[in-house]
């Protein structure tokens, strides 16, 4: 924790960079906080933390090669002291629990304004108003959450999008074909990419290739 009248030094980590410089507009807009580096993913994230020695790390819960919550349990235990807050749009019971778990200060949600964000980041790093119970702010359900098959094949829907990447297709033209929202295939994909190991879109096509997920017309092999 930071003593009084020193500023708070921050990572932020976060795969939009757009999001990674609203995040660091505000902090830079208030008092108090002075950023020291930002990440697009965990690997960087870690790089980062090591060359800086920050007090906070706000990070996102989905990052492309590993998620939020692994990352705040391995910077946790790596650097004892260091406060992780996970920055997240998804108000779900699930991931709050996962994260709390993983030895995180606090899950708040994308949509607080600024001064709360300030607030709640502030109450994290002097120890105070952790939040224990559930999430600061209000997000969305994440739509694809608790429908993965336990022992990590995956779901019926997911095979199906992994078909239809490996066609060619974009998220939107995706979403048309199987009647659901964009968000949804783009939520389907971060669990196909953590059950896979896949860090893009490519790799995701390499492996169902290879796999046999799909044929040369996309079609599922014949057995």
């Amino acid at each position: 924790m930071t003593g009084p009248g020193e500023a708070i030094r921050t990572v932020i980590v976060d795969d939009h960079e757009l999001l990674r410089n609203g995040t660091r507009g505000i902090l830079e807009g208030a008092t108090g906080f002075t950023v020291v580096g930002e990440a697009a993913d965990a690997e960087g994230a870690c790089e980062v933390v090591d060359a800086t020695v920050p007090d906070l790390v706000i990070a996102d819960i989905r990052l492309p090669t590993a998620n939020g919550i692994d990352l705040a349990a391995r910077l946790v235990d790596d650097h004892p002291g260091l406060v992780v807050v996970i920055l997240s749009a998804y108000d779900d019971e699930h991931y709050v629990r996962a994260a709390m778990a993983a030895g995180v200060s606090g899950y708040l949600l994308k949509t607080l304004p600024g001064d709360e964000l300030v607030r709640a980041l502030r109450d994290a790093c002097s120890g105070a108003g952790l939040l224990a119970g559930g999430p600061l702010g209000r997000g969305e359900k994440d739509p694809v959450h608790g429908h993965t098959a336990p022992d990590g094949r995956l779901t019926a829907r997911e095979d199906e999008v992994v078909r239809l990447v490996a066609r060619g297709m974009s998220n939107k033209a995706i979403a048309q074909r199987l009647g659901i929202s964009a968000r949804t295939v783009e939520g389907h994909l971060n669990h196909v990419f953590d059950k896979l190991g896949v860090a893009s879109r490519t790799e995701l096509v390499h492996v169902a290739l290879a796999d046999r997920f799909v044929t040369g017309d996309g079609s599922p092999p014949s057995s």
